[in-house]
């Protein structure tokens, strides 16, 4: 039985599928990092504390961490592929 990152097209489906939510994650992130940064500068509360915001972006970047390690192992190995065929 194959190992679940050996089925190539399995991993490209996974990848590509969480690709748009690992986007949308990274910049859900910013957004609230940036309001974060505001809030905290004008020392106002945009909905909730500036801290609250922080812990928000933190959440959805380590979330968006997920989906980038899938691709980096994929990739990693088909370099190592292409590099035992020569």
């Amino acid at each position: 039985m194959p190992y679940p990152w050996e089925n190539r097209e399995r991993v490209r489906t996974s990848i590509r599928a969480g690709g748009l939510s690992t986007k949308i994650c990274w910049f859900l992130g910013a957004i609230f990092a940036i309001i974060g940064i505001v809030g905290g500068a004008i020392d106002a509360r945009i909905g909730l504390e500036a801290i609250h915001w922080f812990l928000l972006a933190i959440a959805l970047f380590a979330a968006s961490i997920t989906s980038n390690i899938g691709w980096a192992v994929s990739w990693y190995l088909e370099t190592i592929e292409a590099k035992k065929k020569e």
